[in-house]
């Protein structure tokens, strides 16, 4: 008899089961014992007897690796009278060794009852998880992963294709060909997606009709299996016309009844507002962008009423152009102007923040000590870049677009959830307003 050598948790690695390589060992909820799961080589198999605190368990000699497997494994549980009686569920479910098959031979590749044992969880739960649907808890999506990795198991795309209806891809339209906006959401998404093996085409519209038309079309004839939609505004767009769910990232459909999911804009205005207040600020001005886009506007309107809430209005009336650095330092100066003893400016965006900034230094004054500046969006090209680093409104751009995916998911499994998801900001304070 020989000890199994320890680990943590409910897995450990045991070299000697196999020469070529080690196997995974798991406590197997579904069975109730200890099982040989996985080795990612090619495996010769020893015969012998193996003992955990809890169970013993043996194998029969054989070489995997000529073609001869799975290697069959018995296991039996220790009883208080030192008898091994061996599980019934084992008899019923065979216990294995499973091996990849990477390198010579012929050995079974891992299938997703394999994934469900090592992850502890059942083979519904295990292709639920790996699909990205169903009602799941991340860390048991995040579990499963980990052991389809760990197994090496690649899901048969076209087996999953002809028995489910779906492509398990999906289409990402976007208007923002800077990628500013996009990025973040894109990663949010693959990253919902990604466990399921979901892939993800990312289409540039360039703000084009007939583009976004084009690659509606092309995305159909690919059969997609829903869409999600972005830009780089906040504006409410028109929906797209497709027979396949859609969920709308950041920029919502002007149709309520659609999927949409947004960032709580006025509330990040409003937080940035009483973090200057919190400071002793009280002449506080606030610059943003054109009155054209909605951003600017709803940002404006909170940090307004928020300010005459408090029993401190603004100085000045809120300032609009664009969102732009050299419009930052413009509108500075026609601030000064007017309100020379200015404490604080509250920006619609980082890149006005960071031109306020620069004028600031430019004319002698301190940033904090003399002016505290906000900025909104927490863009590091410009937030870290500034003199000093900015505080500024985090918009959890990538959790948009994980909450945009897992929305699509459902959608896609016949749950819509019609309406707008409204998903927090943070404010990050940084050495603009603390020195």
């Amino acid at each position: 008899m020989r000890a199994a050598p320890g680990g943590t948790g409910d897995r450990r690695v045991v070299a000697g089961v196999g020469r070529t390589g080690p196997a995974v060992v798991a406590r197997s909820r579904a069975v109730g014992c200890w099982v040989v799961l996985a080795t990612r080589a090619p495996l010769v198999v020893e015969e012998g007897r193996w003992e955990t605190p809890e169970h013993v368990f043996s194998t029969v000699a054989g070489d995997v690796g000529r073609g001869q497997g799975p290697i069959r494994l018995g296991c039996s549980s220790r009883r208080p009278a030192g008898r091994h009686v061996r599980h019934a569920a084992c008899r019923r479910r065979r216990c294995r060794v499973v091996v990849t098959g990477r390198g010579a031979g012929r050995a079974r590749p891992v299938r997703i009852v394999d994934v469900a044992a090592l992850a502890g969880v059942a083979p519904g739960t295990a292709s639920k998880a790996l699909s990205g649907s169903g009602q799941l808890r991340d860390e048991t999506r995040e579990r499963v992963r980990r052991a389809a990795e760990q197994l090496g198991f690649t899901p048969d795309g076209v087996g999953r294709a002809l028995s489910s209806g779906r492509s398990f891809t999906v289409g990402l339209l976007t208007t923002d060909s800077i990628g500013r906006f996009t990025l973040p959401v894109v990663l949010g998404v693959e990253d919902a997606l990604g466990a399921g093996d979901v892939a993800v085409l990312l289409c540039d519209t360039r703000d084009d009709p007939l583009r976004e038309r084009h690659h509606l079309r092309s995305l159909a004839a690919r059969r997609v299996d829903g869409v999600v939609v972005t830009g780089r505004r906040t504006d409410p767009r028109e929906p797209v016309r497709t027979d396949v769910p859609v969920v709308y990232a950041f920029q919502p459909s002007r149709r309520p009844e659609d999927t949409s999911v947004v960032v709580d804009e006025r509330g990040g205005a409003v937080a940035a507002l009483a973090h200057l207040h919190a400071l002793g600020r009280r002449r506080v001005a606030h610059i943003t962008g054109s009155e054209r886009h909605a951003a600017a506007r709803s940002r404006a309107e909170a940090v307004t009423a928020a300010a005459e809430g408090a029993g401190v209005p603004l100085v000045a009336g809120p300032l609009h152009g664009s969102w732009s650095e050299e419009w930052g330092r413009r509108a500075l100066d026609l601030l000064l102007r007017q309100v020379p003893d200015v404490d604080a400016v509250s920006c619609g965006s980082d890149q006005i923040a960071r031109g306020v900034c620069d004028r600031l230094r430019e004319l002698g004054r301190s940033v904090p000590d003399d002016v505290a500046v906000t900025g909104f969006d927490d863009w590091d090209v410009m937030a870290l870049a500034s003199r000093p680093p900015l505080t500024t409104v985090g918009l959890e751009m990538h959790e948009v677009g994980r909450t945009a995916a897992r929305l699509l998911l459902d959608a896609v499994a016949g749950r819509p959830r019609p309406g707008t998801v409204v998903l927090p900001t943070h404010l990050v304070v940084r050495g603009s307003t603390v020195g």
